[in-house]
């Protein structure tokens, strides 16, 4: 997967949106559903993205690769750092990415939710 994949494939999501929000990091690209963030990634190297993760699998995952590491800036409870080490297969990180949207999705309020099965 190379950025423009890995873009292309969160504007395929319903309801995304992107943007550089960090007036202090100004590289770094973050995917929203409905104004709630489920990915972001430096785009000037994309040598890893974040994702939100289930708690009670996210250490199973971080044992299973090495790859996904605690995150910098976010909760290590709640979120993962993956690094696009070649290791992981497009297949699982597309499932990932896919995952983390639900995850967001699943915490919107059932009006917000009503809201993007409307567009």
């Amino acid at each position: 997967m190379d950025i423009e994949e890995y873009r292309n494939y969160c504007l395929s999501k319903k309801g995304v949106t992107e943007s550089i929000p960090f007036p202090k990091l100004p590289n770094v690209l973050v995917f929203k559903v409905m104004g709630r963030m489920f990915t972001a990634t430096e785009i000037t190297t994309f040598s890893s993205f974040s994702i939100k993760c289930k708690p009670e699998t996210i250490e199973e995952l971080r044992a299973e690769y090495t790859a996904m590491q605690e995150p910098s800036y976010f909760s290590k409870k709640h979120w993962s750092n993956v690094v696009m080490d070649g290791t992981i297969p497009d297949k699982v990180l597309y499932e990932w990415l896919s995952l983390s949207y639900d995850l967001v999705l699943s915490k919107l309020s059932k009006k917000a939710r009503m809201e993007l099965t409307k567009e």
